[in-house]
């Protein structure tokens, strides 16, 4: 059974980093584009950033583009996200999300299959 499982989240002051994980099990890596969304109370979820399967090609969302790295391990079947000079705006559920593709455009309704998300606080 495909399964994501994220973890990394918690309470960060304004400044600070964090790296999420996203381990996946049932299936490989090698085949899935990757991304990483969220949603903060009373939005929509937004995509944050996403991964080609082969980890060549990337995209960011402009509000985290320089700040954020996404990355993926396919021996270990994990996708991170590096996420530094975090900002209160970035307080929000992260979703770690896959799909049966090479890439594509980085919006949820794109991808497949999705973790149950990991909270991320930025606050002082």
């Amino acid at each position: 059974q495909l399964q994501l499982v994220e973890s990394g989240g918690g309470l960060v002051q304004p400044g600070g980093s964090l790296r999420l994980s996203c381990a996946a099990s049932g299936f490989t890596l090698d085949y899935y584009a990757m991304g990483w969304f969220r949603q903060a109370p009373g939005k929509e979820r937004e995509g944050v950033s996403c991964i080609s399967s082969t980890g060549g090609g990337t995209d960011y969302a402009d509000s985290v583009k320089g700040r954020f790295t996404i990355s993926k391990d396919n021996a270990k079947n994990t996708v991170y996200l590096q996420m530094n000079s975090l900002k209160p705006e970035d307080t929000a559920v992260y979703y770690c999300a896959a799909r049966p593709r090479l890439f594509g455009i980085c919006v949820p309704d794109e991808y497949d299959y999705w973790g149950q998300g990991t909270q991320v606080t930025v606050s002082s």
